[in-house]
Order: structure tokens, then sequence, then C-alpha cells
């Protein structure tokens, strides 16, 4: 039995490995509460994630990693790299590249960036953003994803 992978073996098994730690993260990101070990779980699924994608992914990828970093730094009060990533994926995903449940999900984790940054202005903006893009969701799956991450943000004050 060979001992060496083969280079497509190994971009198969980043993958792989990039996709279950992303699900295993959006999983902790849509729980109402956690642990303080899954707080580090989801941290390090996130980041474990975004960097296998870096590897074998393209722009989308990379922005949908940035989606969830910026959706994990929010959710652990984290202001400054949670508005770095959700910036990062907004503006990937307003260029015109996106499906509507991933701009709607952009519009959503910006929003629950700008609440842990303390920009109530923001927050409203980018939370109504969210809540008019997701209109545009047509496929049922889709807008249950959507709406997963929308729950843990924060309402904007009226």
């Amino acid at each position: 039995m060979p001992t060496d992978l083969q280079l497509e073996d190994e971009s198969k098994w980043r993958r792989r490995l990039g996709s279950g730690a992303n699900n295993r993260a959006w999983t902790l990101a849509e729980m109402l509460s956690r642990t303080r070990e899954e707080d580090e779980e989801m941290l390090h699924a996130a980041h474990a994630a975004a960097h296998l994608w870096s590897t074998v992914g393209n722009a989308r990828n990379a922005a949908l990693a940035h989606l969830l970093l910026g959706q994990v730094h929010a959710l652990l009060g984290n202001p400054v790299l949670a508005e770095r990533f959700a910036r990062s994926a907004l503006e990937f995903f307003l260029s015109g590249k996106s499906a509507p449940w991933e701009l709607a999900a952009a519009h959503a984790v910006a929003a629950n960036a700008a609440h842990c940054s303390g920009d109530s202005v923001a927050h409203q903006r980018e939370y109504a953003a969210a809540q008019s893009a997701a209109e545009a969701i047509t496929n049922a799956e889709e807008k249950a994803i959507f709406l997963a991450t929308l729950r843990v943000v924060p309402k904007p004050a009226t």
C-alpha cells in the first residue's frame, strides 16, 4: 500500500475536511447558546475550514469562509475580526456573483458584526437589507439556511 498521497487525493481530502469543519462551525453558530468548549470548537472549526478551502477552493469558497468567520467572531464578541470578515464577504456577494441566500446571509452577518461593534445604525441597515434580500429566496432549503443564520442575530431596537 503506497504511503504517499497523490496530489489529487490530497485535494479531495482537503475539500472533505474543509466541508466537515465548515458544517460543524455553522451548526454551532446556529445554536442559541453554547458552552465555552463549544465556542472554542466553533472558532477552531471555522478557521480550519477557511484554511483548508484557501488551499483548494475558489473566490466563492473564500467569501463563504469569510462569511462564516464574520459570524463566528461576531458571536464571540470580537468586533474587529467580525467586521473585517463580514465586510469582505459582503463585498464579494454584492459584486453580483451570488445566489439570493448568499446575499441575504452576508447582510445578516454584517448586521451581527455591526451589533458586535456597537454600530446601531449599520446594525439596523444591514438587518433590514438581510430581510429584504431574503424575499428573493425561493428554495425552501436555502431559506431555512438563511433563517438559521438570522435567528442568532439580535434584532435591532425600533
